[in-house]
């Protein structure tokens, strides 16, 4: 568990890695005098215990990565390089004076003994400052006991002042409703006697869930236990925090905006077993509780919880491997429950727990549709119908939500010249350039260059550029000169770029400051606001025609989640949701709340297909600079992956990516599909490093992908 430093190589050059076993023989066929020291432990404490070097070992098996791949993921930056502390010089009593201390202190002038008998009581290095004023003495003394050697100087490394973690007065917990306190009953067992068992709660969208995980927390810490509850990066809002540290004394929170200093200050304070609870997004699941006694999950569904690079890893699948490792209970829940989960539940493996019912007897909201096909003008944001609805809502003193999953003010620019007729496209990559009027700049989302906006097409010299699609800045606009005089705010990516940007808007929104929110997903999720009367979905479609097999799945979650929103206060709720398709599966379904409907359709459609939840999927991506190149290497890997591969076992493609190329760099991957995880291991175990990958070319391998893009 501690990293060390060793030589490496003819020229012995310095290596950090991580120590994973100790033993007393040479491993076989490796002479003793072959073997080289270590030259130094860089960790004390051990920054990994026993049951994470377990954890890290079977990430590293199934995600098809290195193990110090999967060691890198666990300890953040900030705390290998021990950022926030400073190396001192501090006073110890050496071991020897110890034992004979009562014999020295009657031989020493009354000062001297009065500072040696204070540092040898102090229990730790004291800085002679520190000694000085707590010996009531100069100096002196101290000099003349460093001369003598009775005590003795060493370098020891210190934290410099930091973020403390949360501390707060601990408030009462309201009483639970009968559905919570049901699901808090069959939960008991688990979190009072140490096993493991994973529960998904699948409760509609204010149905309490939140207060069944905080209720669950007080029955693990009144034992001595520690949680970690991860939620999306996307819900770590300062309403969720103050939840939780209005509940606990001593809260850590890890997200992403906090610096190396922060992050290992909390790191030291959860090893240390200060903290009660740990809130944070993904990598939150590694925090070093040393007595775990309950892992949460919230908003299970979330593809945030996919990291993105290696090791890609799938934060809610760790939590489980970590559960069943540490012998403790996981909590997973969400009103759209991945498929995966759901089907894992289905057949026994998770325990479901059903939360039909919205807190305080409210009844879902009335959702409907709006066929923009028959709308006069269906290239704006707002159709007639929900403008009408908003003014209604706002003239009766509630607050509109508008969710719009595109930002940017136009989403293309397009060439006029029937000839040509080119999207404008990034220089770096396959994608189209999207304008932002605000910036007045034409803007890639997949790498961020900027471009000015040209006045004639590059390709033909054409005047007269098109620009076309709406994003939430054109929908701002559009929203603003519809309804003078009522506030608007906006919130995206573009407009959450200041330290304390959501907060502010949130706070604002929820004290009735602000009338109409719009946004992207962010608004979409996790947020409780009573006075929220309406809430439009501008074009639900968004994510429903993309080359994946999840596009259903995420339209609904997505529709479903922010239709919950709203209603959640005294005041009924509607959604109003706009789309092109009314009769797809994904959106009728989300309409009426319906998710099991939507299940029992979307289920048999990946059966037949072999897809997940009834297949594991393997995506290997390689990329690099000379397209050519790129697409023969992935064609000797299909074909060396088919001539390795067992029954069962389909390989699909190769192929170009979906987006072909991104920051220069051409994309092409194939899928590996197999009933069940075993085959996918073994060929990825011996295939990949038999077929040469050319210089310049990059290869990914994505265990169960949510993304195929």
């Amino acid at each position: 568990g501690q990293r060390v430093r060793v030589p490496l190589g003819k020229g012995n050059r310095l290596e950090v890695g991580y120590c994973v076993a100790l033993g007393m023989e040479a491993p076989e066929g490796v002479e003793l005098s072959k073997i080289k020291e270590v030259m130094e432990a860089l960790d004390n404490p051990p920054l990994i215990d026993g049951k994470m070097l377990e954890l890290t070992g079977w990430m590293a098996g199934y995600y098809a990565c290195a193990w110090g791949q999967a060691l890198d993921a666990v300890v953040p930056a900030g705390v290998k390089r021990q950022a926030g502390t400073r190396v001192g010089t501090y006073l110890v009593v050496p071991e020897e004076v110890r034992e004979r201390l009562e014999v020295v202190l009657k031989e020493l002038p009354v000062k001297q003994a009065e500072a040696l008998a204070v540092l040898a009581r102090a229990g730790e290095p004291l800085t002679v400052s520190d000694l000085c004023r707590m010996a009531k003495c100069a100096s002196g003394p101290i000099a003349g006991l460093r001369e003598k050697g009775h005590i003795r100087a060493v370098k020891r490394r210190s934290r410099r002042r930091g973020v403390e973690v949360g501390t707060t007065e601990v408030g009462t917990a309201p009483a639970l409703t009968r559905e919570q306190q049901g699901v808090l009953d069959r939960l008991t067992p688990a979190l009072e006697g140490d096993q493991f068992a994973t529960f998904l709660i699948h409760g509609v969208t204010g149905s309490g869930k939140t207060e069944v995980y905080l209720s669950a927390i007080e029955k693990v810490v009144a034992r001595g236990r520690e949680a970690i509850v991860l939620v999306p990066e996307i819900s770590l809002t300062p309403q969720t925090i103050r939840r939780f540290k209005r509940r606990f004394s001593k809260v850590a929170v890890l997200h992403s905006h906090l610096s190396d200093a922060e992050r290992h200050r909390h790191w030291q304070s959860i090893a240390s077993g200060e903290v009660e609870v740990v809130v944070g997004a993904r990598s939150a699941v590694f925090a070093p509780a040393r007595r775990l006694g309950l892992i949460v999950i919230d908003e299970e569904h979330e593809s945030t919880f996919k990291q993105e690079t290696t090791p890609r890893y799938h934060a809610r699948d760790v939590a489980v491997m970590r559960g069943k490792l540490e012998g403790v209970p996981v909590l997973l829940g969400s009103a759209t429950p991945a498929l995966e989960s759901w089907h894992n539940a289905e057949i026994g493996r998770y325990t479901l727990l059903g939360m039909k019912d919205r807190v305080g007897g409210r009844p879902m909201p009335e959702v409907s549709l709006i066929d923009l096909k028959n709308e006069k003008a269906p290239l704006a944001g707002l159709s007639e119908t929900l403008r009408q609805a908003m003014m209604k809502a706002l003239d009766e003193g509630g607050q509109v939500m508008l969710l719009l999953n595109r930002r940017g003010f136009h989403t293309f620019v397009i060439c006029p010249n029937p000839a040509c007729g080119k999207v404008l496209k990034c220089d770096a990559c396959d994608v189209a350039l999207t304008y932002h009027k605000g910036r007045r700049l034409l803007i890639c989302h997949a790498c961020d260059a900027e471009r000015q906006r040209p006045e004639v097409c590059p390709s033909c010299g054409a005047k007269g550029l098109h620009y076309g699609g709406i994003g939430t800045e054109r929908l701002e606009r559009e929203v603003v000169l519809a309804f003078p005089g009522r506030v608007v705010k906006r919130m995206d990516s573009d407009t959450m770029r200041t330290p304390g940007s959501h907060e502010a808007v949130l706070s604002a929104f929820k004290a009735g400051e602000v009338d109409i929110l719009l946004g992207t997903q962010m608004i979409a999720k996790g947020l409780d606001f009573p006075n929220v009367t309406l809430v439009g979905v501008v074009n639900a479609d968004t994510a429903l025609h993309m080359p994946d097999f999840r596009a259903a799945e995420r339209t609904f979650q997505l529709v479903a989640q922010v239709a919950g929103r709203t209603g959640r206060g005294d005041k009924p709720g509607r959604v109003l949701v706009q789309t092109c398709c009314p009769e797809v599966a994904a959106i009728a379904c989300a309409v009426h709340h319906d998710y099991e409907g939507f299940v029992a359709g979307e289920l048999p459609e990946r059966e037949r297909v072999g897809m997940p939840p009834y297949g594991r999927v393997v995506r290997m991506i390689a990329r690099g600079v000379d397209e050519g190149v790129v697409r023969e290497y992935m064609e000797r890997l299909a074909g060396a992956l088919r001539a390795a591969a067992t029954k069962g076992v389909r390989v699909v493609g190769p192929a170009p990516a979906p987006v072909l190329k991104i920051r220069n760099l051409y994309r092409y991957h194939l899928r590996l599909v197999a009933p069940g995880p075993k085959p996918l291991r073994e060929l990825l175990r011996t295939v990949p490093r038999g077929v040469v990958l050319p210089g310049g070319v990059e290869l990914g391998i994505d265990v169960d992908p949510v993304s195929m893009l």
